[in-house]
């Protein structure tokens, strides 16, 4: 006789192993403080515990299916590399990145985020699971993540020279200069080049009392 026990639709009183199993996840993430969240290999999230979201003031649902980098700025450029080439070999190990975010109270902070990569089936892109370890950096570690190059954008700017002129003295091109202002302003959360430069000064990564503005330290 032909076996059809697993044949046809799942009876309405048994529930789907999927939603059973990711309902127990999220049970038992919402009961941990740290902030902890689970993306896919692009960096979509797919879960978030409650501490994460309370960190934005939102329910887990409303981050659900957003980009993690909407809400995080990274401070280790080399991380995104670091990890896209750990997928490609099919590495599963952990990453630490360091990252600011502004919560919803609005003072911005900063933390270190672990970027683990998990996944049972090595042929197939792991998942991203995040956890968020907050901390307090002073000025002089927002210093130390501004490049050279960037530096010398900073000065050339607050001497008031065009995009076009920045990207003459640098050596790139002006939509490098504009990469290279976006990445700043996106870090610093500020919205316009005058706030850049008053934060540049502010953090001491360009020197004071000097004309013309010049990087406080040698680039």
């Amino acid at each position: 006789m032909r076996d059809t026990h697993d044949c046809g639709p799942v009876p309405a009183d048994r529930p789907d192993p999927a939603v059973f199993w990711r309902n127990r996840a999220l049970q038992l993430l919402d009961h941990m403080p740290l902030p902890i969240a689970l993306c896919d290999f692009g960096g979509r999230i797919l879960i978030v515990n409650r501490a994460m979201a309370a960190e934005f003031g939102r329910l887990p649902g409303q981050l659900r299916d957003r980009r993690i980098l909407e809400f995080f700025t990274l401070l280790d450029s080399g991380t995104l590399e670091a990890v896209t080439e750990a997928i490609r070999l099919h590495r599963r190990s952990q990453y630490p990145a360091r990252v600011s975010w502004t919560p919803a109270g609005g003072r911005e902070r900063y933390g270190r985020m672990t970027v683990a990569l998990v996944g049972d089936v090595p042929q197939r892109p792991p998942s991203l699971l995040l956890s968020l370890h907050a901390t307090e950096l002073p000025d002089e570690a927002e210093r130390a993540e501004v490049s050279p190059v960037e530096a010398r954008i900073l000065a050339a700017a607050a001497r008031g020279d065009t995009t076009a002129q920045i990207a003459r003295e640098i050596g790139v091109t002006p939509d490098g200069v504009n990469y290279h202002l976006a990445r700043l302003s996106r870090r610093w959360r500020v919205p316009n080049r005058t706030a850049l430069v008053a934060r540049a000064y502010a953090t001491g990564v360009l020197a004071p009392n000097t004309w013309p503005p010049q990087p406080a330290l040698p680039v």
